[in-house]
């Protein structure tokens, strides 16, 4: 799994012109699941990312987790984070997960970082065209 980590002060996801996820401050996930994933990886994944000390605490060091601060979280799936681009001018999706087996591990990272945070975690829709704002 390959995850890129936004913290925000706002995010929001679209589809067909309706909001169908929105946050204030916390995290906007976008995660990549490859053919070699696993159950154990999205737990791994999830657990690292909620003990993360990447929000600022009261003397402005990075020093909180997404827990701590109290910060919401939007998860969307992003196979492109699984190209390989070192021959060629074309991406190569090879190693990104077929959606049989990729949206049951986006699925099982959502439940799993929820359980890590303590409260529900937003989401896009996989393999849906979506709009995806950050602030």
């Amino acid at each position: 799994m390959r995850a890129v980590i936004q913290r925000v002060e706002k995010a929001s996801v679209v589809i067909l012109e309706t909001e169908i996820a929105k946050i204030e401050l916390g995290l906007l996930v976008l995660l990549g699941i490859e053919i070699d994933d696993a159950k154990e990886d999205a737990l791994w994944l999830a657990s690292k990312i909620a003990a993360l000390r990447i929000f600022s605490d009261e003397k402005g060091v990075m020093n909180k987790s997404i827990t701590e601060s109290g910060g919401e979280v939007i998860v969307v799936s992003q196979f492109t984070l699984q190209a390989k681009t070192k021959k060629g001018k074309r991406p190569s999706y090879i190693k990104a997960a077929r959606p049989e087996q990729a949206i049951p591990l986006y699925q099982q990272f959502k439940e799993d970082l929820a359980l890590a945070i303590g409260r529900q975690v937003q989401s896009g829709e996989f393999g849906a065209d979506m709009k995806v704002s950050l602030i």
